[in-house]
């Protein structure tokens, strides 16, 4: 969420962060709440200091039945003043909760993802001399998955990786493990349950009614929890009312959990395969820091994804992501995107973001500065590291051969001892 403050002195740029992310404008509401809510303390605060007279008075008076009711009367307007102020207080938090972060100078301006810009692209698509397979085909002729079976036992839109894809599966998550730990991040495991205000406080969700994650988050019937759709949630709320040393920051998470999502704005959409399923496992990169690191913090983070692309040996594009299409609590976004063959498109395989302090201020996560001992919001951001089985899916296209075998990437072949193919007639 946004300060206040900055809401009150910047009410244009909060109208047009609205403007540009698609989100409906709530600016003139809420100052006009906040004037209100100011107005209302007040009024209270000065009644209270004069109740508070009239009662010091009322011992030593000679009548004493004119104070008294001078004394209910006010006391009966602060009652209906706290009523008010309660109700105008409530319903501004909700509003508050309503206002999209400031999108940076630097992204594109746009109503959605036709609105992105390609800002790089590495490696060629690959010439196949054979008719490349879809990533099913792959999968079942190989024994890969059993996709009917799991179906029956499980319903729709989950999975089952058997044999060789599994281990690969395991080997590029490991990989990606072992790669984020060697650059400085600590690897945490991460619980798929947690509270819903824990995922409402990592800001994807409008307003402050927790109801409005139910199409997207599965809760547990009969409890009080839910399942993380990803680790970030969990991350976010790590040193959640926490003031840190402005001496440990940067910190970096590698945090792994399996994930669960709904999809249900998703239906019809990528039914088929793996790419889009209701669990899978992830590898997320999430970094507290100073505002004044975010910006080098963002192009580490995404470097590191564009790293992974290469060793996984993919053609893949970087984006940058429009207003319109950044979603509500981003300062700014990145998609990496890899090559898959059987769509002859770009699929988006990681998101780095930049979220400014605007989860901060919902966790109170800060850090006292050095240079002044003054306390403030963190900065936090985060990047997929990756997302599997959906990434697999690149991998076994890119590298399928004509008889459905499927080349090893080099980095990961200590993966999978020593092998260099899997699948196939070998």
């Amino acid at each position: 969420m946004l300060d206040i403050r900055f809401i009150r002195e910047n009410p244009d740029i909060v109208k047009n962060a609205c403007r540009v992310k698609n989100f409906p404008d709530v600016v003139d509401d809420i100052l006009a709440l906040d004037i209100r809510v100011r107005e209302l303390k007040t009024i209270t605060q000065t009644k209270t200091a004069e109740k508070n007279k009239i009662s010091r008075e009322i011992p030593t008076a000679a009548d004493k039945a004119p104070l008294i009711a001078k004394s209910k009367k006010i006391s009966e307007e602060i009652a209906n003043d706290l009523a008010e102020l309660t109700n105008k207080e409530s319903t501004l938090n909700d509003l508050l909760h309503r206002v999209p972060q400031i999108p940076d100078a630097s992204a594109p301006v746009g109503a959605d993802d036709s609105a992105n810009v390609e800002i790089r692209r590495i490696g060629t698509p690959r010439t196949f001399d054979f008719t490349p397979r879809p990533q099913w085909d792959l999968l079942e002729m190989n024994g890969w998955w059993m996709p009917e079976k799991i179906a029956g036992i499980c319903g729709t839109r989950v999975y089952a990786l058997a044999g060789e894809a599994a281990e690969l599966s395991l080997a590029i998550q490991t990989y990606v493990i072992q790669k984020l730990i060697s650059k400085g991040f600590k690897y945490i495991e991460c619980p798929s349950i947690s509270k819903p205000q824990t995922i409402f406080n990592a800001g994807h969700f409008m307003g402050s009614d927790l109801s409005v994650m139910n199409n997207d988050v599965f809760m547990l019937a009969d409890t009080d929890r839910c399942l993380t759709g990803t680790a970030e949630i969990v991350l976010n709320s790590l040193h959640a009312d926490e003031i840190l040393s402005e001496n440990d920051l940067p910190i970096k998470y590698a945090g792994f959990s399996p994930c669960f999502r709904k999809e249900a704005g998703a239906a019809g959409r990528d039914t088929r395969g793996i790419v889009r399923v209701h669990q899978f496992n992830k590898v997320e990169q999430y970094v507290f820091c100073t505002p004044e690191q975010s910006d080098e913090m963002h192009e580490h983070l995404l470097n590191n994804l564009c790293e992974i692309m290469e060793d996984l040996e993919l053609p893949y594009r970087v984006i940058a992501n429009s207003t319109g299409d950044m979603g509500f609590n981003k300062v700014k976004m990145n998609d990496v995107e890899a090559w898959f063959p059987s769509e002859n498109a770009y699929r988006e395989l990681g998101s780095c973001s930049s979220i400014g302090q605007f989860q901060a201020r919902r966790t109170n996560t800060r850090y006292r500065e050095n240079a002044t001992g003054e306390v403030k919001f963190v900065a936090t951001l985060n990047n997929t590291g990756i997302a599997l089985p959906r990434a697999l899916v690149p991998v076994i296209e890119n590298h399928q051969n004509a008889d459905g075998s499927v080349n090893i990437p080099k980095k990961l072949q200590p993966l999978m001892g020593g092998r260099t193919k899997i699948g196939g007639k070998h």
